[in-house]
């Protein structure tokens, strides 16, 4: 086979077929389908544990996590099995990471509302560390099975863009009934608590999840030889910083997730109060979320994929950055814009409108730019080393993560925020601090972000050039593991 030939059959042939499809768009739903956006609202409404034991729980949950990335990267690199190399640990995670997670929501039924009940903070500890430890190793075993899936690059495009759109038209329900909820509770028109909302939806959807997850874990195939050779994470470091295009997905996501700041339902709730707003502010940008995958084939073909990388990442951050100028300004009386509901809700809504018309982008090429990343290193060292790859990646950010988000809880209680001040009832001091770490700070560190963007350029014809001398590299691999083959059984004969 010439290499014409091979390069043609890269690029055209389908090797994920339907049921594998179907599969992996139920997995990719699986990922989403939760209220793990509310974790930060369960642990200061309902579990109620002391902000600076939390830092404390997080500082020690982070070490833990740097110290299993090195070790679970290194032995899945080690496995060599019939069903290949990563499938096994997805399936291997089922079972325990879908039980860890329903204690996880569970935990409220075992303890008291005392913030300083110290049994609770072990417990809560020693359930972080588990819960990080396998969600490890689904995070390294999920992408590296994607990046082995098929050799075709555009199957994988496709493969990712169904999941998106299919999953995309239903993933997003239990943030959008947790919302309601969390309002419905506050205001007090249902009669149910708190606790047993989130018990409620937190345990319903990590079973209906971890169902899903495993439907993909059996029909998945693996379909690119791995090699022979064993790595550790020394290795995998020194993989990265030779590896180009990995060690700038690195250096970006450092800069452009800072983990400085709080989730902005905690804005929502305790600013503009009310969680649902979030729904109505999504309402019109809905559409266009699906519309934005119609174009994503075009805009690949007509731009380069660094220019798409950064505007696909990086305009909802200077659009935030307006928002927070505008929001900082004096209202109509004594309270900031920031407080007004009316305004901030349009100016959000402005802002998911642009979001969810460059959707397409943001999701699909960040996926597409690191499986290329992870082929990358097969083209210019001759071998895969996914599993320590991804886990010093993964080790790098958590690492520079952790030593800042550890402090989240700590600076929210610095800057007054009260577990018992109760529904809309923190200081106007504390509410402004809310609203600028959840617009300020990512977006302005979001933005330097671009930076290491700039020095991207594996795309175009350079890219087209490194599928097509994998594939001859891949093909010859084959046929001398073939010879080998037939050579051992004959000495053995």
């Amino acid at each position: 086979m010439d290499i014409q030939t091979l390069a043609k059959d890269t690029y055209t042939r389908r090797y994920v077929n339907r049921k594998e499809t179907i599969a992996y768009v139920l997995f990719d739903s699986s990922k989403s389908f939760n209220i793990d956006e509310y974790q930060t609202r369960f642990i200061i409404d309902v579990l109620k544990i002391d902000l600076y034991w939390n830092t404390i729980i997080n500082f020690i949950n982070g070490i833990w996590d740097v110290i299993n990335d090195s070790i679970l990267g290194s032995l899945i690199d080690k496995t060599k099995t019939r069903w290949g190399k990563f499938r096994p640990y997805l399936l291997a995670y089922a079972l325990p990471g879908t039980a860890l997670t329903c204690l996880y929501w569970l935990s409220p039924l075992f303890f008291d509302k005392n913030p300083l009940d110290m049994r609770k903070i072990a417990f809560w500890l020693i359930l972080a560390m588990a819960r990080e430890a396998v969600g490890t190793l689904r995070e390294i075993s999920e992408t590296g099975l994607l990046a082995n899936i098929t050799p075709n690059p555009e199957d994988r495009v496709r493969l990712y863009t169904t999941a998106e759109v299919v999953s995309g038209l239903w993933e997003s329900f239990p943030q959008i009934i947790m919302g309601a909820l969390i309002d419905l509770v506050n205001h007090k028109k249902i009669k149910m608590t708190m606790d047993n909302a989130f018990i409620g939806m937190g345990t319903f959807c990590t079973i209906s999840g971890g169902i899903l997850a495993l439907f993909f874990s059996i029909y998945s195939t693996e379909r690119i030889a791995q090699s022979r050779e064993r790595h550790n994470y020394k290795e995998g470091f020194r993989t990265i910083i030779n590896n180009k295009p990995m060690l700038i997905i690195l250096v970006s996501d450092l800069i452009s997730k800072f983990p400085v700041g709080v989730w902005e339902h905690n804005y929502f709730i305790d600013v503009l109060g009310s969680s649902s707003l979030r729904n109505v502010i999504i309402i019109p940008g809905a559409p266009l979320s699906i519309l934005s995958y119609t174009y994503i084939n075009q805009v690949r073909a007509r731009f380069s994929t660094k220019s798409l990388w950064i505007f696909g990442q990086h305009l909802k951050d200077v659009i935030t950055l307006g928002i927070f100028v505008i929001g900082s300004m004096r209202g109509i009386g004594p309270k900031g814009i920031y407080q007004n509901r009316l305004i901030m809700t349009v100016l959000l809504m402005v802002r998911d409108i642009f979001y969810k018309g460059t959707l397409s982008i943001n999701k699909i090429l960040p996926r597409e730019i690191l499986t290329d990343a992870l082929d990358y290193c097969e083209w210019k060292f001759g071998y895969r080393t996914e599993g320590v790859t991804l886990a010093t990646k993964s080790m790098a950010y958590k690492l520079f993560r952790n030593v800042t988000n550890s402090f989240n809880s700590a600076i929210m209680k610095k800057a007054g925020y009260s577990l018992d001040a109760g529904f809309g009832k923190q200081s106007e001091k504390t509410k402004y601090f809310l609203f600028a770490m959840s617009m300020l700070m990512p977006a302005a560190t979001g933005l330097l972000g671009i930076i290491p963007k700039l020095f991207y350029d594996l795309s175009g014809d350079k890219r087209r050039r490194m599928y097509e001398e994998l594939a001859k590299m891949r093909l010859e691999k084959m046929n001398a593991y073939e010879r080998e083959n037939k050579e051992q059984v004959l000495t053995e004969v």
